[in-house]
């Protein structure tokens, strides 16, 4: 059964649609139950002022991606990148276990609209806060057989 903020999330959804010129993009989908969620952010001075989501899936679904777009909403980029699976199934009062990969897609899908933001702003080394190694390229494969020839 689902909560009472379950149910409100999903008949009354929050941040709904599209924004226009968004800062970034995430996708996410589970090939499994065929939910898809797309949620757009647009960040200003390093904080995300607006979150929009379009999901295709079941209630939980719809729930969860209007649950994410409130807790992110007025965050900074490192405070939205904490926000987990868990927050988002504690703030909307539980899901049946069944439904809990809701939660999962929906921050999985803000955390990735986040990492877009990121790459476009020449930041895509860093996510969850820390910087990622980055391989450096030394060549092509080319070069290193003209190397090894010589």
């Amino acid at each position: 059964m689902y909560s009472e903020k379950v149910m409100l999330h999903f008949m009354n959804p929050h941040n709904m649609g599209e924004i226009e010129n968004p800062s970034g993009v995430g996708v996410v989908g589970n090939p499994v139950c065929g939910d898809l969620m797309q949620i757009q952010i647009k960040v200003e001075d390093g904080v995300l002022t607006d979150v929009k989501f379009k999901t295709f899936g079941c209630g939980a679904a719809i729930a969860t991606s209007s649950m994410v777009t409130d807790l992110a909403i007025g965050k900074t980029i490192e405070e939205a990148l904490k926000i987990t699976r868990e927050d988002v199934a504690e703030n909307l009062e539980g899901l049946p276990p069944v439904k809990m990969h809701c939660s999962n897609l929906a921050a999985d899908a803000l955390h990735a609209a986040i990492e877009d933001y990121l790459k476009k702003e020449g930041r895509g080394e860093w996510l969850n806060g820390k910087k990622k190694a980055t391989k450096k390229r030394t060549g092509t494969k080319k070069g290193a057989r003209r190397r090894r020839a010589a």
